[in-house]
């Protein structure tokens, strides 16, 4: 595979100025949406390689937004297959004519565009038609909170949907829906990779190396590689778990469609009591986030969240941590400083199973 190396100071870099287009109109829309179009219409008429966008901070100050709203804009960008976002670098606009594996060949926000589209048509819905809650509709097509909200405001934009008062009501049924729903995303793409990765290199019982090992061997952001372990574990490949045991290999098949191993068998049922201390608590916070604020908020301070939870402010500490590792959320020092939400989080209902694998026990039941 023809995984590119950057360096930074061997980039160059544009400057908000060098968009030589009129800066959009912010008001009563949704900005990620109108920023990230306003963005791609731009680059559509330009051919970069290997060139840095400003950075998230230089993006906000000048448009008057809010860094998790760029941050929005980047991912969208990153999704349609117009940047790479890499760690300590920036965001590295791919050029048209690069001879390299394009990371992203489908937007999530394209999918779930699609998913509500079609939701639309076989739900009956009429013109006038109140659109039920961004929440229910999450859950009727299982997508996550945060990417039926940016569709919803992308169909706003394009005129099939309108924002009457406290309801979204659909004002335009004549609209095509595509296929797309078994399109390839990059979550997909690295987690066949690693899969891939893992077969060739890796025994039952072994430890992978850290997200941020794999993030920079597979060029992707530290969240990608979370969300694709996660899909691993669902098949059954990788277990994860708190503290110094890492990731561990439990399985090796390229195809991890199989009956469970005597491993597996040592588990102990998913009931609440088998989770990490810090695991409950960062799906209590999750929770919190996600039925209380919205992507750019500030959270409450530790003190705050260690009185209303009545939990240690160190454990509350260590899970907002973890959050932020995740991509979830992001700290700021100083003045205006504090905790703020840069991705609405997933609340998954499942629980987690965590118990270490020894591996001689592993290497004998293989």
């Amino acid at each position: 595979m023809n995984y590119i190396n950057y360096k930074k100071n061997e980039l160059d870099k544009i400057k908000v100025s060098d968009i030589d287009l009129p800066c959009p109109d912010l008001k009563n829309t949704n900005k990620s949406v109108v920023i990230s179009d306003w963005l791609i219409n731009w680059l559509n008429n330009h051919d970069f390689e290997n060139v840095l966008l400003p950075t998230k901070a230089e993006f906000a100050y000048s448009l008057g937004v809010s860094l998790g709203t760029i941050q929005n804009v980047y991912k969208i960008l990153e999704d349609k297959g117009y940047i790479f976002l890499k760690q300590r670098i920036g965001a590295v606009i791919k050029g048209r004519t690069e001879n390299k594996i394009l990371r992203k060949q489908t937007s999530k926000i394209d999918i779930a565009i699609d998913v509500i589209k079609k939701y639309i048509q076989t739900s009956g819905m009429n013109v006038g038609d109140k659109l039920i809650s961004s929440r229910k509709l999450s859950q009727i097509t299982e997508l996550s909170l945060n990417s039926v909200r940016l569709s919803i405001n992308k169909l706003i934009n394009d005129g099939i949907l309108e924002k009457t008062g406290d309801s979204v009501v659909l004002v335009n049924n004549d609209f095509e829906t595509n296929d797309i729903l078994n399109a390839e995303s990059l979550v997909n793409k690295v987690t066949q990779d690693l899969k891939q990765f893992i077969s060739a290199n890796y025994k039952i019982g072994e430890r992978l190396p850290s997200h941020n090992i794999l993030a920079e061997k597979f060029k992707v952001s530290i969240k990608t590689i979370h969300n694709s372990i996660k899909q691993l574990e669902k098949e059954n490949m990788l277990l994860s778990r708190r503290g110094t045991y890492g990731t561990i290999v439990i399985n090796t098949s390229k195809n991890s469609a199989f009956e469970p191993r005597r491993e597996m068998s040592i588990f102990a049922p998913a009931q609440d009591t088998a989770f990490y201390h810090y695991e409950k608590v960062q799906n209590k916070i999750k929770r919190i986030i996600t039925e209380n604020y919205g992507i750019g908020s500030k959270l409450p301070s530790i003190r705050e969240f260690s009185q209303s939870l009545d939990l240690s402010p160190n454990t509350i500490r260590k899970a907002l941590n973890n959050l932020a590792s995740e991509g979830i959320l992001r700290f700021a020092r100083g003045r205006y400083g504090g905790t703020f939400v840069i991705d609405m989080p997933d609340v998954e209902e499942q629980t987690f199973r965590w118990l270490a694998v020894n591996p001689q026990y592993a290497q004998k039941a293989n």
